[in-house]
């Protein structure tokens, strides 16, 4: 854990969905979502195939923040939008997520 502000809103505490492959192969976040239904956090992989249920893993925002720390910059990303990357050295553009 770094010294640094907190950033989210969120504690870092909350429950987060994330792909398998982040949290346990180290893979690069590609996509975030922040859901406006529930205000729930998502990370997900570059696989071009869609997550299937199986491929997601509760844990902790700080957790996610650990493994990799430029997702703290998405902390002010609004209800209902999404934001993506094409490599891991890629800066994240956003968007608002069409329903």
């Amino acid at each position: 854990m770094t010294s640094s502000k907190w950033a989210f809103a969120d504690p870092p505490n909350v429950a987060v969905i994330a792909n398998r492959k982040i949290v346990y192969a180290h893979e690069w976040i590609a996509y975030v979502s922040h859901d406006s239904d529930d205000g729930a956090w998502q990370f997900h992989t570059n696989d071009p195939e869609p997550p299937m249920e199986s491929d997601a893993v509760v844990v902790s925002l700080q957790s996610i923040v650990n493994l990799d720390p430029s997702v703290a910059k998405l902390a002010d990303l609004p209800l209902g939008w999404h934001a993506w990357r094409g490599s891991k050295d890629e800066q994240w553009q956003r968007a608002k997520m069409i329903a």
